[in-house]
């Protein structure tokens, strides 16, 4: 262990600091949330390509020239089934190695002047979803319990070790801490708090943070942002626009219950027409999908414009690039990632905006400008 780093405090005393409060973040006149998720090459047969290697130095440069001022990194653990028998750290690669490919990779953003979020999510090798993973017995959820600590705290060693600024202790855990066996998730949290002296936050989905029970053990209130933006088919823009004002309210009453700033752990919608109609849907469970730029881009556009007037909502992270920017193997080209379409034109006009979580110092555009991807009036 390397102890904890001065730049490490600085944002995490910082908000310590200024807390409690849904705007504590910007009273600590810390930057909003510029970020972008870089997926590893989920392939181990692509060596020399992911975490670490210089093709993910250029996706960090890209992330640069976006205007982003994060990144996420999001090594997986293995899970057989939803049966909860227990974490495998390998995924593609031992962990020993995965382990030092992305403690390289926090130390190549940081000499990019990124900061960095860690978020180890679970990959479930049927397919099924992670949020439904049930061990059934209270013998198999103290099972549970101990396999994914370990797991976690494997990856919270890395993020202290590495001055990572953000950790995230879970990802769409619904079935757990949503529930009566929450305490056990909590305890787990108060564990990794002990490791790591940075930021915590928790991915929740979209549509059960409301019943996530653990928010008051994090430091940032997390969630993973596909909302939709209409319950039908092919929604008038409106109807679209009037949905996400009442995503901002609704992330406003959350901040101000918890007295927590919010953070889009991920979010995004695919490059189809309508994505933001059950935008959640795998691009890789699709088959000869239309390609469409201005549909994604739109989403995204209308998603972002009132949540970045609001001061209790510290930003996003985009789901997602690549840490190889030349492969295209990773998704089909209707898949979420904006690199290279319309919607990379939204996100870095919204990154070059002035937020209304941003220190009042921060110079971007002015809130009333008009820019091809947010319109502030």
């Amino acid at each position: 262990m390397t102890g904890v780093a001065p730049f490490v405090l600085s944002i995490a005393a910082q908000l310590a600091a200024a807390a409690p409060g849904g705007d504590a973040w910007k009273r600590a006149e810390l930057s909003g949330v510029r970020g972008i998720t870089i997926g590893p090459i989920e392939n181990g047969y692509h060596p020399g390509v992911g975490y670490g290697s210089p093709a993910y130095d250029r996706t960090l440069g890209e992330v640069r020239a976006m205007g982003g001022t994060w990144v996420a990194l999001t090594p997986f653990g293995r899970v057989a089934d939803t049966t909860g028998a227990g974490v495998d750290l390998t995924f593609e690669a031992p962990f020993a190695r995965n382990r030092h490919d992305v403690a390289h990779a926090v130390e190549m953003a940081h000499a990019r002047g990124l900061h960095v979020m860690l978020v180890p999510p679970l990959w479930v090798e049927t397919g099924e979803w992670r949020g439904e993973i049930d061990p059934k017995t209270d013998e198999g959820w103290a099972r549970w319990a101990q396999s994914y600590g370990r797991f976690v705290r494997a990856w919270a060693e890395v993020a202290e070790a590495t001055r990572t600024e953000m950790f995230s202790v879970g990802v769409e855990l619904r079935s757990w801490v949503t529930t009566a066996r929450a305490p056990s998730f909590a305890r787990i949290v108060r564990g990794v708090r002990r490791i790591y002296h940075g930021l915590l936050t928790y991915s929740a989905n979209w549509d059960d943070v409301d019943q996530t029970v653990i928010l008051g053990d994090l430091d940032v209130i997390g969630l993973n942002a596909f909302f939709p933006l209409s319950e039908e088919r092919h929604a008038a823009a409106s109807k679209q626009r009037d949905a996400a004002r009442s995503i901002r309210e609704r992330m406003h009453q959350l901040a101000e219950l918890w007295n927590k700033p919010v953070v889009f752990t991920e979010t995004g919608y695919t490059t189809r027409s309508d994505p933001a109609y059950r935008p959640w849907e795998w691009p890789d469970r699709m088959t000869a999908v239309p390609v469409d730029e201005a549909a994604q881009a739109d989403a995204y556009r209308i998603l972002l414009a009132p949540l970045l007037e609001e001061p209790d909502f510290v930003g996003f992270f985009v789901w997602r690039e690549y840490a190889d920017p030349d492969d295209t193997s990773q998704e089909p080209p209707w898949g979420f990632s904006p690199r290279g379409k319309l919607a990379e034109l939204v996100v870095r006009d919204a990154f070059a905006a002035r937020w209304s979580c941003d220190p009042w110092w921060r110079v971007g555009w002015s809130q009333h400008a008009r820019i091809p991807g947010v319109d502030w009036r």
